[in-house]
């Protein structure tokens, strides 16, 4: 048996905290096994090579796992995706996880679920105590940003951390990630003050939740969808990127 990487640790143990301090439970696929298996459609990767869980419970709307390990082609990817409630202002959770080669590459975030630009109380009750934490990781040795696209960062917020790392680099950032979603979970216990909520209505976060979902899985947008779309085929790529996007 492989010895766990380090992406897929880091995938792991976020998942695990998740579902123990959620009280989530999975929802599985046929034979009780994965929500979905990805199979190759590479010629140099045949069979499965990845798999999407899902799990459903407590304030959450749904976390969506996916696993994709094909090492013929230096791939170890792993993605977290917890949704809150389309009609709530606690941003949904989100932590990518990746190995290629001799480095890793990880993306943390809190997607926000307001206009920052115009709701200051909001970004400083969700947003402002992140502020160290993500500053320091931004500056430890063995890490450089990652190149986006500009849209992309558009769409995130400004605490995203989206870094390349080296292995030792990587091996620290337990820290972050467990200070990210400290936070989460307590903004999450909490809920989001109203003098944080000033002239929002369910109905329209409901309604930007949609939309920015949408945006957020467009491959046109997330050029790495094509990618996947290559490895895994179109229908089960565009049966991942369904669940993703569905706000019920």
């Amino acid at each position: 048996m492989s010895a766990t990487s380090l992406p897929e640790s880091l995938a792991n143990k976020t998942r695990d905290r998740l579902i123990e301090t959620l009280g989530l439970k999975e929802v599985y696929g046929a034979d009780n096994g994965p929500y979905l298996t990805l199979e190759s459609h590479m010629p140099m990767a045949q069979g499965k090579v990845g798999e999407v869980r899902l799990y459903e419970g407590g304030p959450l709307q749904k976390v969506v796992t996916c696993a994709l390990v094909v090492p013929q082609i230096g791939l170890d990817s792993h993605m977290l995706f917890a949704f809150t409630s389309s009609e709530s202002a606690v941003p949904h959770f989100t932590l990518d996880s990746v190995g290629a080669g001799e480095h890793c590459a990880f993306h943390l975030d809190l997607v926000p679920r307001l206009d920052l630009g115009a709701n200051l109380a909001y970004m400083d009750e969700v947003y402002t105590p992140l502020t160290e934490t993500c500053t320091a990781t931004r500056n430890m040795e063995g890490m450089s940003a990652a190149h986006l696209d500009i849209r992309q960062l558009a769409i995130m917020s400004p605490w995203m951390l989206v870094q390349r790392a080296t292995k030792e680099a990587f091996a620290k950032i337990d820290g972050a990630v467990d200070a990210y979603l400290d936070h989460w979970f307590a903004v999450l216990e909490k809920g989001v003050s109203e003098k944080a909520l000033e002239a929002v209505d369910s109905a329209a976060l409901a309604e930007r939740d949609r939309r920015n979902r949408e945006i957020v899985f467009d491959p046109d947008v997330d050029k790495v969808w094509n990618q996947i779309t290559g490895l895994i085929g179109a229908e089960s790529s565009e049966a991942l990127r369904g669940l993703l996007k569905a706000v019920d």
